[in-house]
């Protein structure tokens, strides 16, 4: 059967049961619908590990498209031993002893400290090491005939957009949603909250570019993009977790 409709999804970071409700609302169907995920599965909510799950279970039972983000980026370098000390520590102070809890069912992310990094390494790698390979593969960009969807968006200073490095495809800001896309397609991203674009969660329409981060870990929402026929038919909110927003913000990526 044809894919007749795409779902575009972005920053879980966790929320695994608000992409279950999202999904149930927009009442997925991967024999007709192409799901595409932006990255940032992990870190800052409660499900890091049951997130990881379930997106990798959609790529592979229902051909979800699952792009790597920042926050996955970071998680499996200090998970593979290849983070540099400042990144050890940038990784927990964006929420990733909350991943390191979901893993580990440790309980309290405040328990999760860095000097016991190694440890927590060791026994993730345990017994989730097909966690970390998973997100360490997954691609930077998907395109389709109207839209190209990436994490972060893309540098309009590269010629060739698909030539350009791999930070900008996961790190990149103002140089890129404060400029026109060169690249002759709309581009659907992440990375980048919403609320920061036009002070609300929800998705920002910015004429070649838009932005789908409802900040759900934050206790926004997660939004899901419908596109139908190469346009935007309809988006689809699932509010978000309960954490107080105050400390959340006290993180900004």
């Amino acid at each position: 059967m044809n894919k007749t409709r795409t779902l575009a999804i972005s920053d879980i970071h966790g929320c695994a049961e608000q992409l279950k409700r999202l999904l149930a609302k927009c009442r997925f169907d991967a024999r007709c619908d192409r799901l595409v995920l932006l990255g940032d599965y992990v870190d800052r909510g409660p499900g890091s590990r049951q997130a990881v799950a379930l997106v990798r279970r959609l790529v592979r039972e229902s051909g979800a498209i699952a792009l790597q983000g920042n926050h996955d980026r970071r998680f499996v370098r200090v998970m593979q031993g290849r983070a540099h000390p400042a990144e050890i520590l940038k990784f927990f102070e964006k929420g990733g002893a909350e991943a390191i809890g979901s893993y580990l069912g440790a309980g309290h992310a405040s328990r999760i400290v860095p000097e016991r990094v190694s440890e927590y390494r060791a026994r993730i790698m345990a017994g989730c090491e097909d966690h970390i390979r998973f997100l360490e593969h997954l691609p930077y960009y998907y395109e389709d005939d109207h839209f190209i969807y990436v994490h972060a968006g893309l540098n309009p200073e590269i010629q060739d957009w698909r030539q350009q490095s791999v930070m900008d495809y996961l790190f990149i800001r103002e140089a890129f949603y404060k400029h026109p896309v060169t690249a002759g397609k709309t581009v659907v991203f992440g990375h980048t909250k919403a609320i920061e674009l036009h002070d609300k969660p929800d998705v920002w329409f910015g004429g070649d570019k838009i932005g789908i981060d409802g900040g759900c870990s934050y206790g926004y929402q997660l939004n899901a993009l419908e596109i139908v026929d190469g346009a935007v038919t309809r988006v689809y909110v699932e509010p978000g977790t309960r954490t107080s927003r105050a400390a959340a913000g006290r993180r900004s990526r």
